[in-house]
């Protein structure tokens, strides 16, 4: 039994999904617009897709996505241990989630201070970052496509409630 099939359905959860979905397209989006694919394959000349070839344009946009994604984290794990735990628990599919995100996340931080002009790391280093940072997306995106499509939520109702 998922959030959305019980009785008692928070109201953020309405802003919450569609919010998460258009935060985690937005983060693939300017993601991969920063490597020159879009440009490459004639995408950014379709109206309006412009700014898909803009670097810097896409940089920041992934950066501020970031910080939003982070405070987004934040705010699941008050909400979830403060309100829910007693409730519900988290399934082995939110699990997978949260660990794919985490491995992102850590290696989204790595990339950040790659960029930073005083952090200096060595090529082999900055190249396994890059492509493990890209592969733990597609992982996610994977998973997530799986889990949508059998219907595995974050959360379980604990028996007994």
């Amino acid at each position: 039994m998922t959030l959305a099939t019980t009785p008692r359905v928070f109201a953020e959860q309405r802003f919450f999904k569609p919010f998460y979905f258009l935060l985690l397209f937005t983060m693939g989006l300017t993601g991969f617009g920063q490597m020159p694919i879009f440009k490459r394959y004639y995408i950014a000349d379709i109206p309006g897709l412009g700014w898909l070839a803009d670097f810097y344009a896409t940089h920041y946009i992934h950066y501020i996505g970031a910080v939003v994604l982070f405070g987004f984290f934040v705010y699941a794990v008050v909400v979830y241990f403060g309100l829910m735990r007693r409730q519900f628990r988290l399934t082995w599919a939110a699990y997978v989630r949260i660990a794919l995100l985490a491995l992102i996340s850590i290696t989204g931080i790595f990339r950040v201070l790659k960029n930073l002009p005083d952090v200096v790391f060595s090529p082999m280093f900055t190249m396994v970052i890059d492509i493990s940072h890209l592969a733990f997306m597609m992982f996610f995106m994977a998973f997530g496509i799986i889990f949508m499509i059998s219907k595995k939520g974050w959360l379980d109702k604990k028996l007994g409630f």
